[in-house]
């Protein structure tokens, strides 16, 4: 039992409650109960936290990641999306089971220091001879300790096909299938509070067959899991998509049953009004991840339309080879200002993007009914932030200062009611040893590129 006592408190619930000087108390694993003022202090053994000038919110879902891009970081820096991958195809042939491990470790402490609990994470680079990378990924889940959306993605459109990577990156359309589907045996669980569930994930239309795409939604469909893929990232997808298909990228994904209340869909910038509203309809999700699409230039999503038009929409660092900093706290503030750069002050305020970053992506990845929000019953998925200090002197409003100010430390970072983060330190493993691994992951990586 921990209880968290003079804290101010950001729900983010349906109502938007708030509270400026209040308490949470965590029994179990799970919100026990939240309100304002001083808690009440259980006769049971309990760990009592003063929480004074610090905010706690729901603990941050990252809605999509490419964590083994942590050890490719700094490469292509001013290219294009498609120039940017053509450039890092070639050194992610040398992935392996040991790369992806040190990389996945690193990315997933970075996230969790950064207030992240649930990190979805899209895998779908297999190399021949990389031992078994999926099982990296989910171990290093395990050895960081925040929840896990693993998504087992594929390709199989090499250059040969008309796709973006070397014929010897992609595996066999049946291939893929089967693994995914073992995958989903091997590590999907359906509790309220699971650390790791699987997702299906081709990873995009232009390095995957249209029957890799139907297939790979039947399949996730008959085992009740839920869709990933990356759609209308780029102009040359659009264009390529028109091409190819004779449609836009939301058409074309419609037409294979790629739209759906188990779908979501990362970074979903080149929508017309029409995609913006078959979303909405279809209660698709997306994963908008603001800081990602300004390092490869590739505009600034629809975020607000999307939102008014009813579909879900959570926040994602991406890949960190696109995002060097792999935080995800300040995604909240980029999403803010993209928005607002798009449709004027107005178009977003402190506490949308919060939601964005903590309810929204809940509800992208399915989880809503346990996570996303500080309720009785729900899972404890907690971020304490410490607001004490210069930085935020002055900000009278929490949400604002945790928003739109300096990224806070936290005081407590609670996954399911275990602490992973105290007083700004990992707990789950050295940071300078995850530091030492990922150094020597990337320089193997690079060196057999070379």
């Amino acid at each position: 039992m921990i209880v968290l006592d003079r804290c101010a408190v950001s729900t983010v619930d349906e109502a938007g409650t708030e509270h400026l000087s209040g308490h949470v108390v965590i029994d179990g694993g799970r919100v026990e109960s939240v309100g304002s003022g001083a808690a009440p202090r259980p006769s049971e053994s309990h760990t009592y936290v003063d929480a004074s000038s610090c905010l706690v919110t729901p603990g941050l879902i990252n809605t999509h990641h490419h964590l083994y891009q942590w050890a490719t970081r700094g490469l292509a820096t001013d290219a294009t999306l498609f120039e940017w991958l053509t450039a890092l195809y070639p050194v992610w042939r040398g992935l392996d089971d040991a790369v992806t491990h040190a990389a996945a470790s690193a990315g997933l402490a970075r996230l969790a220091l950064t207030g992240c609990t649930l990190a979805a994470d899209h895998h779908y680079v297999f190399p021949s001879g990389g031992g078994d990378v999926f099982d990296a990924l989910v171990s290093a889940g395990r050895r960081i300790g925040i929840r896990l959306e693993a998504i087992r993605g594929s390709m199989d459109r090499g250059q040969s096909h008309g796709g973006l990577p070397p014929d010897n990156l992609v595996e066999e359309t049946e291939a893929a299938l089967i693994a995914t589907e073992q995958a989903i045996g091997d590590y999907h669980s359906t509790a309220g509070d699971a650390l790791v569930r699987v997702a299906v994930g081709p990873c995009s239309p232009f390095s995957v067959s249209r029957e890799l795409m139907t297939g790979a939604a039947s399949l996730a469909r008959r085992h009740g899991v839920r869709l990933h893929t990356h759609l209308a990232e780029t102009m040359d997808e659009e264009e390529q998509c028109l091409a190819e298909n004779g449609c836009t990228p939301t058409e074309y994904a419609e037409q294979l049953g790629w739209l759906g209340p188990d779908v979501w869909l990362a970074h979903t910038v080149h929508l017309n009004a029409g995609a913006v509203k078959r979303l909405g309809a279809t209660s698709t999700g997306s994963a908008h991840c603001p800081t990602s699409n300004g390092r490869l230039g590739t505009g600034i999503a629809p975020v607000r339309d999307l939102l008014d038009a009813g579909a879900p929409v959570g926040l994602g660092v991406d890949g960190a080879a696109s995002n060097e900093d792999g935080g995800l706290v300040v995604e909240l503030r980029s999403a803010l200002y993209q928005a607002r750069q798009r449709g004027g002050p107005g178009a977003m305020d402190a506490r949308k993007a919060l939601w964005m970053g903590t309810m929204g992506g809940a509800q992208v990845l399915g989880r809503a009914d346990s996570l996303g929000s500080i309720e009785p019953g729900k899972v404890a998925d907690l971020a304490v932030w410490d607001l004490s200090g210069m930085d935020y002197a002055g900000i009278a409003d929490p949400v604002a200062a945790l928003v739109l100010g300096t990224p806070p430390p936290l005081k407590l970072l609670i996954v399911g009611g275990e602490v992973v983060v105290r007083d700004g330190v990992l707990l789950t493993a050295s940071t300078d040893e995850l530091a030492r691994d990922l150094s020597a992951a990337s320089a193997k990586l690079q060196e057999a590129a070379r």
